[in-house]
């Protein structure tokens, strides 16, 4: 019994004091945070007929706010966003538009291996167990784009509309530095710094449809979309400790280009007409779950999204 006392004691002992590791390195997730935050963009992007008359010019004005965690990682922040179109027919729309998604990345302390495949030669055995503090940057994902949009009164979808267009987008990493700490091994203890400072450009097609069905005073529009960034990128990385210092990337240290990766998002707005006011309550459920399939290793993603169109269908 003394002996059975003391087994566990000790593995309650261990549990304390050792700390808990996650499942994917430090390069796999900081990489699908910023990658999360453009999946969400493509989500909110304001190109939506939300009952627009199609004789007339209409603007769009959308705000949303997204929050994504990787254990004690997280990016979070405004989406913003203006778009304007034109009928050009009885059934077709031209328009542009263009965003600005100011989000902050941050932690206080985080454990999960070390892993630098942007740097294959680091004098440090990887992957390792290590802790991760003292982040504090930025990533703001800024762009603009045009669309083009069709709009269908009858068919077997019914009332539906196409929407395609292209748009240009610069993910900007700034600060994105954390203090490392390696805690298991023969290097146990050492320290220094990695961080992925860089900033990434991506012309995006993208391709979706809205059903809009009203009732009354409301307008209630499913829709779907699909986005493809090229080109893909390498990771960019840099790391420093004891004697060395070292930058590279995925692609040239040839293990690949992972940057930048297809997004479907699915929605389902609901406008008060009235008002003129819509809100995205399907891409705020969509997000949580479908983000988690597509990026291993986030956690968790919320996503509000509210647009605001002074022309609508009387």
């Amino acid at each position: 019994m003394n002996r059975q006392c003391t087994v566990l004691l000790g593995t309650m002992a261990f549990g304390v004091t050792v700390p808990a590791f996650a499942e994917h390195d430090i390069e796999f997730v900081q990489e699908h945070l910023p990658e999360t935050m453009m999946g969400n963009r493509y989500a909110a992007l304001p190109v939506w007929d939300l009952g627009v008359a199609t004789e007339n010019t209409a603007y769009q004005l959308q705000a949303a706010y997204s929050s994504t965690t990787a254990e004690d990682l997280s990016i979070a922040g405004p989406l913003l966003s203006l778009s304007a179109s034109r009928s050009t027919s009885g059934e077709t729309r031209l328009g542009a538009f263009g965003f600005y998604d100011p989000l902050r990345l941050r932690t206080t302390h985080d454990s999960r291996p070390l892993q630098t495949l942007f740097a294959p030669d680091t004098p440090i055995a990887r992957p390792v167990d290590a802790e991760f503090t003292n982040l504090d940057g930025t990533a703001v994902d800024f762009g603009a784009g045009l669309f083009w949009s069709r709009h269908r009164a009858a068919g077997w979808l019914g009332e539906h509309s196409w929407v395609a267009g292209l748009l240009w987008q610069r993910v900007d990493l700034r600060d994105y530095r954390f203090d490392y700490l390696v805690t298991a091994g023969p290097q146990s203890g050492l320290r220094g710094q990695i961080d992925f400072d860089t900033h990434y450009d991506h012309f995006t097609p993208f391709m979706g449809i809205e059903l809009p069905r009203a009732r009354g005073g409301w307008l209630f529009t499913p829709h779907a979309l699909i986005a493809y960034p090229m080109p893909r990128h390498g990771v960019q990385g840099h790391i420093t400790g004891p004697g060395f210092d070292i930058s590279g990337n995925t692609a040239s240290a040839g293990n690949g280009k992972h940057f930048g990766d297809p997004s479907v998002t699915l929605g389902l707005t609901i406008t008060y007409l009235p008002a003129h006011l819509s809100i995205d309550a399907g891409t705020f459920f969509t997000q949580a779950y479908l983000e988690q399939k597509i990026h291993r290793g986030i956690e968790s993603n919320w996503l509000l999204s509210v647009s605001w169109s002074p022309a609508v269908r009387e």
